[in-house]
């Protein structure tokens, strides 16, 4: 892994901890940061056969892996989580070592966002984990998910009738949970990005063309503003003939403003 951009980075090859420099978070956090990740091929699809794991971008496991270590929460929509067969967040005890060095939990945990609560006790999310997920859900939902899931999940009831993305940033927040890391799908990148709470894009770029039929990286919701929004690209890494991207929205910037 190697810095391309902006000028005057470190030379040579990136170690853990340069990389680990690179995607570090504001500290201390002042509010909830989300950063959003996603792998998208040359033609801009966001998966290869259905899945993102089709896209092969080289380099994009190691900061995937490092994303997910420097975060406090993984969040992803119930879609993504049922499609891509999520388990929670792997370990190991040099994982968790660094993760105590830097203040956090040894394991954080994975958020679903649904506003039905309508997943299987037994898929690999509850039976496959260190720490149980959390299902972020409506009222009505919330007491029946609570009765199947037991202590499989905790389950927080964040709206009425609908979960936003404003109010599961409040939840996560009450928890102390601030850095977020946002893995999809399309549509919950979609509401995230219509609210205006997107601070951070990381993007792996996959040296591969998929054709047709594949959606791309975000779906607008119904409703949402037309206009496209600006971003400030950040950092470029380079790893082999696969690219990572790291762009800001003005909203990231106002939080930690870019280095002059």
């Amino acid at each position: 892994m190697r810095h391309v951009w902006p000028p005057g980075g470190p030379p040579g090859e990136l170690d853990r901890s340069a990389l680990a420099g690179v995607y570090a978070y504001p500290d201390p956090p002042r509010r909830p940061f989300v950063r959003v990740n996603f792998v998208a091929s040359a033609d801009g699809a966001v998966s290869a056969g259905g899945v993102s794991t089709g896209l092969t971008a080289p380099g994009d496991r190691q900061v995937f892996g490092l994303l997910r270590e420097l975060a406090d929460v993984v969040v992803a929509g119930s879609g993504t989580v049922g499609a891509e067969r999520y388990r929670g967040v792997r370990t190991s005890p040099e994982l968790r070592a660094r993760r105590r060095a830097r203040g956090r939990a040894e394991v954080p945990p994975v958020a679903v966002v649904t506003a039905t609560a309508a997943l299987e006790p037994d898929a690999p999310l509850f039976t496959d984990t260190a720490v149980p997920p959390l299902l972020l859900t409506t009222a009505g939902a919330a007491p029946g998910a609570r009765d199947r899931f037991s202590e499989a999940a905790e389950v927080l009831a964040v709206g009425d009738t609908e979960v936003t993305p404003a109010a599961v940033l409040g939840a996560l927040a009450g928890r102390g949970l601030y850095r977020v890391l946002c893995e999809g799908g399309p549509g919950l990148f979609g509401s995230f990005a219509a609210a205006g709470l997107v601070d951070e894009l990381c993007l792996s770029l996959a040296p591969q063309l998929a054709g047709g039929g594949a959606g791309r990286i975000l779906e607008a919701p119904d409703g949402s503003p037309a206009g496209p929004e600006a971003m400030r690209l950040a950092s470029v890494l380079a790893h082999d003939d696969g690219l990572m991207l790291r762009y800001r929205t003005e909203r990231g910037d106002l939080v930690d403003p870019p280095p002059r």
